[in-house]
């Protein structure tokens, strides 16, 4: 798969915070995304040993869910969307609030 230019890079949600943190971008998969930061990868390491880290995965394979025929009331089309899905991940899908994701 070839690589996309550096021209037509996406972002991710938290670009603008890679980059203000020293983030050395690299293109990965169509998006522009840190590899490393000023501490190196030990110091960082620890530091989320120590505390915690966050990792942003909001390059990777975003899906969209459609009921075939929805009720008109989005709460119940939510629940039926969930039902679905829940048996075959680890996560709360029908504790999401429009426009929330989970990562499972």
């Amino acid at each position: 798969m070839a690589e996309a230019s550096a021209d037509n890079l996406k972002t991710v949600l938290l670009n603008d915070q890679h980059v203000a943190l020293g983030g050395r971008m690299v293109p990965f998969s169509g998006y522009s995304l840190p590899v490393q930061y000023p501490t190196g990868i030990i110091a960082e390491h620890k530091w989320c040993r120590e505390h915690a880290g966050l990792f942003d995965v909001s390059h990777m394979g975003p899906s969209f869910l459609v009921l075939d025929e929805k009720s008109g009331d989005g709460e119940a089309d939510h629940a039926a969307v969930a039902a679905l899905v829940e048996p075959l991940i680890c996560g709360d899908i029908r504790a999401l609030k429009p426009g929330q994701v989970r990562y499972t």
